[in-house]
């Protein structure tokens, strides 16, 4: 299955990145199609990469970085397919055209090794949009993500540049979970990427955790992808991000 892209990349703290298009494949249901981007003019960060290391609990002593969204940090833009604003004390996402996925990072660094969550606020958007966390993104398209629906719907996925994204949980499908509330008026979805492990919790609660080390450093964005339906309502609004080391 393939994805309309379109990222929203904070080149530094309050400056805005350009916008530029690309096709990028993707995987698995319940959107289909071809993607666009809002591309960083950041440099390339040459960092190396850590060695993995064995998982163990995640830390809340060692923020590196929190924010509700009361300044603006994340990357922002409007166009016909999208819009990525500060609404409220929180960054919304309207996504206006069907299975396009749209991100918007804090900065440009290299991260490796963390503990994200976020407050994500339903705005009465379709059951089917897809949101969540990207980590470990390169400067093109190799990054995981790990996504959740107000369908109780989620996937923990692997996505190469210019290859169909490989969904690490369930067999490359999306999967059903009974812990992820039906359309409920918000979330709190956390995210461990590091240690050579993938982990993903709504409310508090562990959803699927999968080994892989393809990509063990890069930057981290938020992330809303639409239904693969014509006109659906795609409208969430994040807030309270955090991020810590993991140990």
């Amino acid at each position: 299955m393939k994805r309309n892209f379109r990222l929203i990349l904070a080149v530094t703290v309050l400056a805005l990145a350009a916008l530029a298009c690309e096709a990028v494949a993707g995987g698995g249901e319940p959107v289909s199609g071809d993607p666009d981007i809002i591309y960083s003019t950041a440099p390339a960060n040459d960092d190396p990469e850590p060695d993995p290391v064995e998982p163990e609990p995640q830390s809340s002593d060692s923020v590196i970085l929190s924010d509700d969204f009361s300044s603006d940090r994340w990357g922002t833009g409007t166009d016909a397919d999208s819009a990525v604003e500060y609404v409220g004390n929180a960054l919304n996402f309207n996504v206006y055209t069907d299975n396009y996925f749209v991100w918007s990072t804090p900065d440009d660094e290299v991260y490796s090794d963390i503990h994200m969550e976020v407050t994500v606020i339903n705005n009465d958007t379709d059951s089917t949009t897809a949101l969540g966390f990207i980590c470990n993104k390169s400067t093109g398209n190799d990054f995981y993500y790990l996504a959740m629906t107000p369908a109780g719907q989620y996937a923990i996925a692997l996505a190469a540049d210019g290859e169909t994204d490989v969904f690490l949980t369930n067999n490359d499908e999306w999967a059903d979970s009974d812990l992820i509330a039906i359309n409920a008026s918000s979330y709190r979805v956390g995210a461990d990427c590091g240690n050579g492990a993938l982990t993903l919790y709504v409310d508090g609660q562990l959803i699927d955790s999968v080994s892989d080390s393809t990509y063990t450093s890069g930057r981290v964005a938020v992330f809303a992808w639409s239904g693969e339906e014509v006109g659906l309502n795609t409208n969430v609004s994040f807030d309270d991000f955090e991020m810590t080391e993991l140990p």
